[in-house]
């Protein structure tokens, strides 16, 4: 991948001007694809291209920035972009001003401010990806249909929810890091995730009912070992691993086959199955520490983000009106 981008290599203080282009910020952004898992890699790559790209255009240096560049080019993206994006933006950027001992760049009071026009403006809240949940879950692998694709539909969106997948994780998958259990039930091994850059792999659960539809989706498309979840051409004809972007397009497709609002279809993603099951074992009641632990979460942000519509039931004001008898 080539990015265009006017760069300072020798190391002199920042400042705006012309330095001839170079190659740091596509090397750092190799860098970053190959040293940071997955999805998040692909995106440091694209977000640096990004920035070099725009850097260019205004004649500006990418790498080392000064503060008024970074502060700039927010400002610049928070009238194109949600600010979510924008926010990634800058982690990538400050990945790449890291690597170059120019950290203090992006967090830098200027390019504080610029951030805290974009949320005065915008606001900080992100759009929720829509959850399949255990209801949503059953309703589309009753509405698949007998085809091939369709059993692999089916095992991919059973195994994404039972072991909380995000959607590189699931398209990783190996026959192999799937094993039968006695009972039934199963055994995952996850190799490598976003929590889990140096692989050093978790094991998660499967049910039975899952892996009796692997099973079938293995022995119809003849799959001995190898990559778990597959491409399948206009013929039927089995390929090679199935794209991680491919993940939301099969969800919203087996969505449409069950006959969903076309609003519930266009908020699924590719980490839908995870955050379903985010969101059922809440309303279940099950605590957070084992939730963490399904999910392999470090933290309790992102549980708090998939179900605060559910904890909030268990706020303060609710057991209140609860314990005060109101309806």
């Amino acid at each position: 991948m080539y990015l265009e981008s006017p760069l300072d290599t020798t190391g002199a203080p920042a400042s705006d001007g012309g330095p001839p282009p170079g190659d740091q910020i596509e090397q750092i952004a190799r860098d970053a694809g190959g040293a940071i898992c997955g999805n998040t890699g692909r995106a440091v790559r694209s977000d640096l291209g990004i920035y070099a790209a725009w850097c260019a255009g205004e004649g500006k240096r990418a790498l080392p920035a000064i503060p008024e560049t970074v502060a700039a080019f927010v400002d610049a993206m928070a009238g194109v972009r949600a600010p979510a994006t924008v926010r990634r933006y800058l982690a990538s950027i400050a990945i790449a001003h890291r690597a170059v001992g120019a950290g203090g760049t992006v967090a830098s009071p200027l390019v504080k401010l610029a951030l805290k026009r974009m949320h005065q403006s915008r606001g900080r809240r992100q759009v929720q990806a829509h959850g399949l949940t255990w209801p949503l879950r059953q309703r589309l692998l009753k509405a698949a249909g007998d085809r091939l694709i369709d059993d692999r539909n089916r095992a991919l969106l059973a195994v994404a929810y039972d072991a909380m997948l995000r959607r590189s994780e699931m398209t990783s998958l190996k026959v192999s890091d799937l094993l039968e259990e006695v009972g039934g039930h199963g055994t995952l091994l996850v190799r490598r995730s976003k929590t889990d850059a140096e692989g050093q792999g978790e094991i998660v659960w499967v049910g039975p009912d899952s892996l009796r539809l692997v099973r079938r989706w293995r022995r119809r498309g003849g799959i001995g070992d190898g990559f778990l979840f597959r491409s399948l051409d206009k013929g039927g004809r089995v390929l090679g691993a199935l794209p991680p972007g491919q993940v939301a397009r099969i969800f919203k497709r087996m969505a449409r086959r069950a006959g969903l609002p076309e609003s519930v279809v266009r908020g699924l993603s590719g980490h839908s199955a995870r955050i379903g099951a985010a969101q059922d074992m809440i309303a279940a009641g099950i605590e957070l520490p084992a939730i963490l632990q399904a999910g392999r979460w470090k933290s309790t942000s992102m549980v708090n983000r998939y179900g605060e519509r559910l904890l909030v039931k268990r706020s303060a004001a609710a057991k209140l009106a609860r314990k005060q008898g109101r309806k």
